[in-house]
């Protein structure tokens, strides 16, 4: 009988007695040094949370268990509520990929509600046990050598998160944001953390070392509405890892209305982005100009604390109705006479720049303009929006 409320697992057939031979002995293993064994084993553990995905499931079993990785892999799979046929379509997968010498563990529980992207993965991460994670979701497919490359990189980059480029399915969806994931430099992975793109590794591409993992944390398990990667993202920065991608397309990408991260509250995201911001650059900075007049540039300058608003000398831009007028007042302001901020053409004032122009929206105009001063990302300037 099924008890709403509990967790459940299902991969846990009573296994054959594990036995070693030493001198010509036979010998059992003990439940813990069946595990050690185990955990000494397993190279990389696929964690992948689901939640109502059984339209996809085949499509991405199917591609995990395609993969060229010739070292020893594993799946874990938590299941978070679903209501679908989804743990009958991953437990339907076990015997295939058992016959391979992929282990399969997968667990989950039966509430009415689903407890949230966050649980999920860290109950997934919680029982699993190779030295690297490969973070996949459960509607993406990845590509056959995707395990082989990120492993290969993450030997090489212990402190990373290691990502990917893309392809997007369908062709041509968030077209800006494809292009982004996959053109961005190298530095840009560590410049242009505080873009409304979020990671600059996206989550879904995710590859690590369990011990970094381990050293950043675990995923935020709030409400539903809580950017869990971003959180997580930013804390491994906090903690000096850094961000590598593999120059290879290596995971197919789905949009769907149902995808999780629709549900996640745009005003939230802009709070940690300002809140980093702040911690990282500003707080370095005696005074800096913010590269916008308009709207997102004014809503910048009042989500900085107090003292980071009175380190803003100018507002810059190249519209001259915006420049003509001259100022900016900042009419909610305690402060008297409220704060009036220059608003000045940006070739009249020097760096440091905080841009809030939209990156690839200006047909190439932002960009020349930026070429033009002969600055530094992340030193003259760093993007926001």
């Amino acid at each position: 009988m099924d008890c709403p409320d509990e967790e459940f697992e299902v991969n846990m057939k009573p296994s054959k007695r594990l036995r070693i031979v030493q001198n010509g002995a036979e010998k059992s293993l003990t439940a813990p040094k069946r595990q050690e064994q185990r955990q000494c084993a397993v190279d990389v553990s696929i964690i992948m949370p689901v939640y109502n995905a059984s339209c996809w499931l085949d499509e991405c079993l199917q591609a995990i268990f395609a993969q060229d990785f010739t070292g020893i892999m594993e799946l874990s799979v938590f299941d978070d509520a679903s209501t679908d046929d989804s743990r009958k379509v991953v437990d339907a997968w076990r015997e295939k990929f058992e016959g391979r010498g992929i282990s399969v563990v997968i667990s989950g529980h039966n509430s009415d509600q689903p407890r949230g992207v966050g649980y999920a993965k860290n109950k997934a991460v919680a029982q699993s046990c190779g030295k690297y994670l490969c973070f996949q979701d459960a509607d993406d497919i990845m590509l056959p050598q995707r395990v082989r490359l990120q492993f290969e990189a993450s030997v090489l980059h212990s402190s990373s998160l290691i990502g990917c480029r893309v392809r997007r399915l369908p062709e041509g969806s968030t077209e800006r944001y494809t292009r982004w994931i996959n053109t961005i430099t190298q530095d840009q992975l560590l410049t242009q953390v505080y873009t409304s793109h979020g990671p600059t590794v996206i989550m879904p591409t995710w590859f690590c070392s369990r011990d970094w993992f381990s050293t950043v944390g675990w995923f935020s398990e709030e409400s539903k509405g809580v950017p869990e990667d971003l959180i997580f993202f930013y804390q491994s920065l906090r903690q000096g890892g850094l961000v590598t991608r593999v120059d290879h397309c290596l995971v197919v990408y789905r949009y769907h209305e149902k995808a999780t991260t629709h549900s996640v509250k745009e005003e939230t995201i802009w709070n940690l982005r300002v809140g980093f911001l702040q911690e990282r650059v500003i707080c370095q900075w005696e005074s800096f100009t913010i590269w916008n007049a308009g709207k997102q540039g004014r809503k910048l300058y009042r989500c900085l604390n107090a003292t980071n608003q009175k380190k803003v000398k100018a507002f810059c831009d190249v519209d001259k109705n915006k420049i003509n007028k001259g100022f900016y007042t900042y009419e909610d302001s305690k402060e008297r006479p409220k704060p009036k901020i220059p608003v000045l053409h940006y070739k009249d004032v020097s760096p440091p720049f905080i841009i809030c122009v939209k990156l690839d929206m200006t047909g190439g105009v932002l960009e020349e303009n930026l070429n033009s001063l002969q600055m530094k990302e992340g030193i003259d300037f760093f993007h926001f929006n």
